[in-house]
């Protein structure tokens, strides 16, 4: 066991330093700058691991021995007696493009963050738990406007901006009930915070410098914190000696979580000195923010350790969503479908390139929020390849990369294309082995 643990203690350092290296934002909540981020709680982050995003994210009915399964609860009362013990990267380059004054407008950004810590492990021969945590969603936003003051001819300067999250560490467990019927539960505990900024000035010099100009800037903070809950199971019958079917389905009941907001108001010069005293106009205020239920369910063909193909379904109820203060925001109910497939060569050869795993996906995502009326929908492709390592060849290294787009440049849409990577580690070995002696 204490070979695990120097392992795990090694694999969080060089993961740290990988992040640091590669990555130049690598304390920021988010992947870039995303105007979208600013309605509901923000962008939500991939729920599954490397591997996962590596075939479009697929992850509700298939399970395998060598990873854990973040999706479907129900999916951990599958796995042998071993521990296994996961840490995931992800960073993502994003070009944002709109269509202003019949030219091109783009920004660049490029971003990293930490994806996921996880360790799972048996109580007994049908009955598995695991622990994660995980960024949730983040904010990152920042946009720009000029408008003319109505009735004169001064210029008025709008700026927006948003950043933060929300994190989840979860607690999962999974028990076989029957020889192909497993079922799982998870509770995790959300909790982070939202900070926007909205500003606006008068530009009344050329040069937008003059010692008349002044800042009137609206702060707002919200906090949240509360524990959600997940539900799972899993049908897994045999079909042949080498093939099984399977099946699982999880569901997200809605849930009211628990929030506060404090909000200024605050006049200042170009440079940040402050104009007089701050009103607060909101101080620690509390509130309730409503998540919407959602369903996912999948299906998928897999013989064992060597090929699968599978396909997701999920549901979410976007429309219920409330903010802190109650008030409904306006998003749509949407729908997303993921395909994606896998493959190992020779799992039983001795020959390294047989055993390395090949994946790849599809996605296509039904965005919750429309602009003018246009629905916005999120495509992307995605491949990726796991490396066994160390002894017995257990223990894998993961890259995924996907490639995607969401909007068109219609109207006044964004465009954003995107490419994000992923990379995981999954160490596995067989804890509280009671040693015997000849």
């Amino acid at each position: 066991m204490l070979r695990i643990y120097a392992r795990v203690c090694r694999l969080i350092v060089s993961s740290g330093l990988v992040v640091a290296v590669g990555s130049p934002a690598v304390m920021a909540q988010g992947l870039g700058n995303s105007p979208y981020s600013a309605l509901g709680l923000g962008e939500q982050y991939p729920q599954g691991n490397a591997t996962n995003i590596g075939m479009g994210g697929v992850g509700i009915s298939n399970a395998s021995p060598f990873y854990l399964n973040l999706q479907n609860p129900a999916l951990l009362g599958t796995r042998p007696p071993y521990t296994v013990f996961e840490v995931g990267l992800q960073g993502q380059v994003k070009s944002l493009t709109q269509r202003l004054n019949n030219s091109n407008q783009s920004q660049r950004t490029v971003a990293g963050n930490l994806g996921y810590l996880a360790i799972g492990f048996p109580a007994n021969s049908r009955w598995s738990m695991s622990l994660s945590l995980r960024p949730h969603s983040y904010v990152e936003y920042q946009t720009q406007q000029f408008a003319e003051v109505p009735g004169t001819s001064s210029v008025a300067e709008y700026s927006y901006s948003g950043s933060g999250g929300l994190n989840r560490a979860a607690y999962a467990t999974g028990i076989r009930v029957t020889k192909n019927i497993f079922l799982g539960a998870e509770a995790a505990y959300l909790f982070g915070n939202i900070t926007t900024s909205s500003d606006s000035r008068i530009i009344v010099s050329a040069l937008g410098v003059g010692t008349q100009d002044s800042r009137v800037t609206r702060l707002n903070r919200a906090n949240y914190r509360d524990i959600v809950y997940k539900v799972g199971a899993a049908w897994r019958p045999k079909l042949s000696t080498n093939w099984n079917l399977n099946l699982g389905a999880t569901y997200d009941p809605a849930k009211q979580i628990t929030a506060s907001q404090t909000e200024i108001l605050q006049q200042t010069t170009l440079s940040g000195i402050a104009l007089g005293n701050a009103d607060t106009l909101r101080n620690n205020s509390s509130g309730r923010a409503t998540l919407p239920q959602q369903a996912h369910v999948g299906i998928s063909l897999e013989r064992a350790n060597r090929f699968l193909v599978g396909v997701d379904v999920g549901f979410q109820q976007w429309s219920q969503y409330k903010g802190y203060d109650g008030k409904a925001s306006g998003l749509r109910d949407v729908m997303t479908v993921a395909t994606g497939i896998e493959y190992t060569p020779k799992p039983s050869s001795t020959r390294y390139r047989d055993l390395i795993t090949y994946r790849a996906g599809f996605q296509y995502n039904q965005m919750p929020y429309s602009v003018s009326n246009q629905a916005i929908n999120d495509m992307n492709v995605s491949a990726g390849f796991s490396l066994p390592l160390g002894a017995y060849f257990v223990n894998h290294a993961t890259l995924s990369l996907v490639y995607g787009q969401r909007g068109v440049l219609t109207g006044t849409q964004l465009r954003e294309q995107y490419v994000r990577i992923a990379l995981g580690f999954s160490l596995t070995d067989r804890w509280f082995r009671k040693q015997v002696v000849d």
